[in-house]
């Protein structure tokens, strides 16, 4: 049943997917549903400071919104902190949408949208991450559990919006237009993606060692990201041993979707990253040891490969098994 918007042509629409980066990644493909079934939509979306480059990646997104949840519950004293949520208040109030779709299904998220005018539409209970985001909704809907995400985000919104889903998931993203910087020459190059939140999420040294090593024989460079002191150490440790391989200087969200666009493959360990190359359809690899990639591996296309699962972690034939099967090297 269609939803009656006030403008059919132009439904305005509210997505909240605040975190985390992958958690916004599997959010991408609703836009892209959306955008084809109503051409004319008018798509906001309320995400995490710290990941609102990455709507911004979308051609059918209007506007971002972002919040800042994880540095405000380390400043609630603050009186920064309460201007800034009065500002978004603000925001959000100044704008009319016909719907609000929560894909996060969280009571922080719930609590958010309720600042939105619009028909708030959200997960049932039985669906929802935290069932008591339900009672904050005006109209739930049902989506089964055990299903990738990518797939029970676009359950949620293709009901709320009322129509059927009969293509593939479409990310909808290209890599930002950025100049290639002078830290890495116009050649091949695969980045591996070694940094992960969790200790038992990690691939062990010598096999990512034995990796490069491959690759470089391949004459391909290995590019190797950090995004704290930790992950730094441990990129400069790896490149010591990998002839050729680059640690680059700390990046932004569009540097690193930049450099990951141009890479001939990236072979990563369950990270939002990883995810966000798959979504640029770039051959990928997914390394996983601690996780079930059946609900939240990679998920794009053709050009990816999960390897691996909780307690199984694949060994370095496997991945280069995986990039040969690819044609990548």
């Amino acid at each position: 049943m269609a939803h009656p918007f006030a403008d059919p042509r132009k439904p305005r629409i509210l997505l909240v997917k605040t975190s985390s980066l992958g958690d916004v990644l599997h959010n991408l493909p609703v836009v892209s549903d959306i955008a084809r079934h109503y051409p004319g939509a008018q798509i906001d979306w309320l995400v995490e400071e710290s990941f609102a480059a990455l709507p911004g990646l979308h051609p059918a997104v209007r506007n971002v919104i972002p919040v800042a949840i994880r540095r405000w519950r380390d400043k609630l004293l603050s009186a920064a902190t309460w201007h800034e949520i009065a500002a978004l208040r603000r925001t959000l109030a100044s704008q009319t949408y016909d719907i609000a779709i929560d894909t996060q299904g969280l009571l922080k998220s719930a609590l958010l949208m309720r600042c939105a005018h619009g028909l708030r539409c959200g997960f049932d209970r039985h669906s929802a991450r935290e069932p008591l985001a339900a009672r904050l909704y005006q109209q739930t809907f049902p989506v089964v559990t055990g299903q990738h995400a990518v797939e029970r985000n676009r359950q949620l919104a293709a009901q709320a919006l009322g129509y059927t889903l009969k293509d593939r998931a479409d990310y909808g993203i290209a890599p930002p237009a950025i100049p290639c910087p002078a830290w890495l020459a116009e050649e091949r190059y695969m980045v591996l993606l070694h940094a992960t939140s969790r200790a038992d999420k990690l691939w062990d040294e010598a096999s990512w060692i034995a990796l490069g090593r491959f690759l470089q024989e391949k004459n391909i460079r290995c590019v190797l990201p950090w995004g704290n002191a930790t992950e730094q150490a441990r990129s400069r440790r790896l490149a010591a041993a990998i002839p050729d391989a680059i640690v680059p200087p700390r990046l932004n969200l569009n540097e690193a979707a930049a450099l990951l666009g141009g890479a001939r493959a990236v072979i990563g360990v369950d990270t939002g990253l990883a995810h966000l190359a798959a979504a640029l359809n770039v051959p990928t690899v997914g390394i996983y040891t601690a996780t079930d990639p059946a609900l939240t591996g990679l998920y794009a296309g053709t050009n990816v490969t999960n390897l691996g699962g909780a307690q199984h972690a694949p060994d370095v034939a496997a991945v280069v098994a995986a990039l040969q099967q690819a044609a990548v090297c």
